[in-house]
C-alpha cells in the first residue's frame, strides 16, 4: 500500500504548524493509529498459533514416546541387553532411555516455542500503552 505523502509524519517539527492544520491530522493519526494496532494483533496472533502450533507437535511427540516407544525395537534391544546383563538391568536401561527422550522432546518444546510465547508482546499492553502517552499528552492541553 504506498504511503500517503500528504500525511502526517511523526518526524516531522510541528512546532510552526497552526490549530486548525493540527487538529486537521488527527484523524489520519487516529488511522494509522488503528491500523498500526490491527497489524500488532494479526502478527501477535501469527506468531501464537506458529509457536502454539510447534508446541503442540512436540507434546504429541513426547507423548508418542511415553505411550507407544515402539514395542518390538524396545523388546529387542532388552533381549540383546539380557546377554550381557540381568534382564531386570537391560529394561531398566531401556526404561531410561525413553524417559530421555520424552525430557528431550519437552524441553525442546518449551526452549523453543513456549519461551517463545511467553516473550511476545500482548497487543492489549501496547494498546494500553499508547492509550497512556495520548492521554498523557491530552492533559498538557
Amino acid at each position: 500500500m504506498a504511503r500517503d505523502k500528504t500525511s502526517a509524519s511523526p518526524l516531522r517539527d510541528r512546532a510552526d504548524d497552526g490549530l486548525l492544520t493540527l487538529i486537521g491530522d488527527v484523524p489520519d493519526l487516529v488511522k494509522n493509529l488503528i491500523r498500526a494496532e490491527l497489524e500488532s494483533v494479526k502478527k501477535y496472533v501469527g506468531q501464537l498459533v506458529k509457536h502454539g502450533g510447534w508446541t503442540a507437535i512436540f507434546a504429541m511427540a513426547a507423548l508418542f514416546f511415553l505411550f507407544w516407544t515402539i514395542p518390538a525395537f524396545l523388546a529387542f534391544f532388552v533381549i540383546l541387553l539380557d546377554l550381557w546383563m540381568p534382564l531386570w538391568v537391560s529394561a531398566l536401561i531401556v526404561l531410561g532411555i525413553g524417559v530421555v527422550m520424552i525430557a528431550l522432546c519437552g524441553l525442546w518444546a518449551y526452549v523453543r516455542h513456549v519461551r517463545a510465547i511467553m516473550k511476545l508482546e500482548s497487543p492489549g499492553a501496547a494498546a494500553k500503552a499508547d492509550a497512556a502517552i495520548v492521554k498523557e499528552f491530552a492533559d498538557e492541553f
